[in-house]
């Protein structure tokens, strides 16, 4: 298995599980750093590596009316401050081949999200920053449909790559998460992320925009772990009622740091088997 180097840690391999969290998107900047400080104390008292995620804008969201983000040019001077006072490497989505050249300038990740992971000219172009690239599956492909994927990416002499699992749609507004797809991602060659807290969304299940089951997102978690995944995707949020996106499917901040201990733990004993 290829071994990635995000900042100062290593994934993949025999290496120990990695978190990336925070908010699903900056909602101001103060509030945003604030709640990475939190995580980030986290995750120094468990020695996990620690990477920072925000969007800076949500294309995606299901009403036209529904909080995106800053947007580029502001989203992504908050991620350059986060960086810098956090001193952690950070991620954030991309939607369009415009977006790449000035994300790339700040980002340690480039992610591609779910619903654009076949669109070539974006995963091209974001592979040929050298950056490490985080393609999330879309909810309509199998595992191994995510060969294709390295491909592209590979195309530009790219092998910084993670695949993320985000859960699978399964029928109408929801998601299911087969575990199984795990080792078939992990079998490819790359590190495997799984993003517990997306994994729960119920895609538009509230009409206008999306719902979720914060309950389900410890035992996904676990459940992922002891499948030998090399990183850990949870959106969190110091209260989730306020969230103006993704409120029902994120962790409370004070809810993370003993799920952590239990994914450690878990991860210390499979480990050697991955």
């Amino acid at each position: 298995m290829k071994h990635v180097s995000i900042g100062p840690a290593t994934v993949g391999g025999q290496q120990p599980i990695a978190l990336i969290a925070g908010p699903c998107v900056i909602e101001d900047a103060q509030r945003t750093l604030e709640i990475g400080k939190a995580v980030k104390a986290i995750a120094e008292r468990l020695g996990m590596p620690y990477i920072f995620k925000a969007s800076f804008d949500k294309a995606n969201r299901s009403s036209f009316n529904s909080f995106r983000g800053p947007g580029l040019k502001e989203g992504l001077s908050i991620l350059a401050h986060i960086k810098k006072e956090l001193a952690v490497p950070v991620v954030s989505d991309i939607h369009d081949v415009t977006q790449v050249e000035a994300a790339a300038e700040v980002l340690d990740i480039l992610q591609i999200p779910a619903f654009l992971c076949r669109q070539t000219d974006l995963v091209y172009e974001a592979a040929l920053t050298g950056r490490v690239v985080n393609v999330k599956k879309g909810q309509f492909l199998a595992p191994l449909d995510m060969k294709n994927v390295i491909s592209k990416i590979l195309e530009a002499k790219n092998e910084k790559i993670l695949l993320t699992e985000r859960g699978f749609s399964f029928g109408y507004n929801n998601l299911v998460v087969d575990m199984r797809s795990l080792p078939i991602m992990r079998s490819l060659g790359y590190p495997v992320v799984f993003d517990a807290t997306h994994s729960v969304q119920l895609p538009g299940g509230a009409g206008t925009t999306s719902t979720g089951q914060r309950e389900f997102v410890a035992n996904l978690a676990r459940a992922a772990v002891a499948s030998g995944v090399d990183m850990l995707f949870m959106e969190v949020h110091d209260n989730p009622a306020e969230a103006l996106s993704d409120g029902p499917n994120m962790l409370y901040i004070n809810q993370l740091e003993d799920l952590l201990k239990d994914l450690i733990a878990l991860d210390q004993v499979v480990r050697k088997h991955k």
